[in-house]
């Protein structure tokens, strides 16, 4: 008889227990449509323990008010991102749970929920990262991506946030993750111009831009092909393992990159700027060789190959640099970005001769080392103009172009010259 008293103690303590679980998601349910949400939270805080062993129904019921009580907070902007997160993480509960329920209460409201929490998410991360927050903007973006794993770009976008925050161990994981998946970013962006702004758009199809402009509500339609991150992707692994003192890893990442896409030239570049960074100057121009023989008349690799040669210390690859730069030209003369890396090239070395200037007395001796060091420093502005003048050109009047030439007119008595560049817009 004692053991059946027992039992039917447990049981009715079991029964008072659910009832009293039930009210206090009622009084949360309550508090939060009354706009309280900081009491739903506490109310929601008092059930926290005893819910694990509460009904699978029940437990629907609670993950379901949590996520829309820490969905509440973030609105109202207290802990934004923390809440956002609870909240992404109570949903997911509570379809996980309906899902194994086989009994769908919440689930559609909740998924409704998850896609603002989505928006709100990124916009959250956008703004850490314009604060220069950059670890908590890649947590966030990697959040993102965990609420909706096609979103594969937020990964991207994490990994490389990780990046600014100088947190290399956080960004391999995310690299790392995007090699497991296999992930490209390749693709095409479908733009139009907004008669109504002036303003390019992108439209997620070619149709829907085309009726855009059938409409007139768009005009000047265009289509630019994304590249491949891929190498991208790899390059960055390799140069965190580098970056941890690890040169195997890293050259391991590139070779089985290679392996898997042989025909990729991107990883191809990446393996040579991985080569270029350890000094070995005679691999890296084999793989050089081995680029141009694939895409001989492409003005944008001439031009990469110009920007990974120019951050060398050795000579004859700065020298190659040019090279390098000068044919994107002689393939597309409306190269902007070449001619003004050119004239970077060109100006390589001023801050020494100017440094060396200013350390100069006034005795005889110096004196001619001064003008001699004048003189180079003057060939040096006539040998960059030709190519900041153009650069000018094609950047439509950029300042800081304008800027530089100024000073150079001056500094060379082209009087003439500074008077037309200054009557410029």
């Amino acid at each position: 008889m004692k053991i059946k008293n027992f039992a039917i103690a447990t049981a009715l303590f079991a029964s008072f227990a659910t009832f009293a679980q039930k009210d206090e998601l009622k009084s949360a349910d309550k508090s939060l449509k009354g706009g309280n949400p900081a009491e739903a939270k506490t109310t929601l805080e008092t059930v926290e323990l005893k819910i694990v062993n509460a009904e699978e129904a029940l437990k629907a019921q609670y993950y379901f008010l949590l996520g829309n009580t820490n969905l509440e907070l973030a609105k109202k902007k207290v802990e934004e991102g923390k809440n956002l997160l609870a909240a992404a993480k109570a949903y997911n509960e509570l379809v996980s749970i309906e899902n194994n329920l086989g009994k769908v209460k919440y689930t559609a409201q909740a998924q409704a929920s998850l896609k603002e929490v989505k928006g709100l998410l990124t916009n959250s991360a956008i703004a850490d990262n314009n604060q220069k927050k950059y670890k908590e903007s890649a947590l966030k973006l990697y959040e993102v991506y965990q609420l909706d794993k096609k979103d594969s770009i937020m990964l991207y976008y994490a990994a490389s946030t990780a990046i600014n925050a100088q947190d290399f161990d956080l960004a391999l994981g995310y690299y790392n993750k995007l090699k497991e998946i296999k992930y490209s970013g390749k693709g095409v962006n479908y733009l139009a111009k907004s008669k109504l702004n002036d303003q390019e758009e992108t439209f997620p199809s070619v149709k829907e831009r085309d009726a855009a402009v059938r409409l007139g509500t768009h005009s000047s339609p265009k289509t630019e092909q994304i590249p491949s991150k891929r190498g991208e992707i790899y390059k960055n692994i390799s140069l965190i393992y580098i970056q941890k003192g690890d040169a195997v890893s890293a050259k391991k990442a590139i070779i089985d990159a290679r392996k898997e896409n042989p025909e990729d030239v991107t990883l191809i570049m990446s393996e040579a700027d991985l080569y270029l960074q350890a000094k070995d100057y005679v691999t890296y121009k084999q793989l050089i060789s081995e680029v141009l023989a694939k895409d001989p008349n492409n003005a944008d690799l001439y031009y990469n190959l110009g920007v990974i040669s120019s951050q060398s210390t050795d000579k004859q690859t700065k020298i190659d640099a040019e090279g390098y730069y000068l044919k994107a030209i002689q393939i597309d003369p409306q190269y902007k970005n070449a001619y003004m890396n050119l004239a970077v090239l060109k100006l390589d070395g001023e801050k020494e001769i100017i440094d060396a200037m200013n350390k100069l007395g006034t005795s005889t001796a110096d004196m001619k080392k001064y003008d001699a060091l004048k003189l180079k420093r003057e060939n040096m502005y006539k040998s960059a103009i030709p190519y900041l003048e153009k650069a000018y050109d094609l950047f439509a009047g950029d300042k800081d172009i304008k800027t530089t030439l100024l000073n150079m007119y001056n500094a060379l008595d082209m009087t003439e010259k500074a008077k037309a560049l200054k009557a410029k817009n």
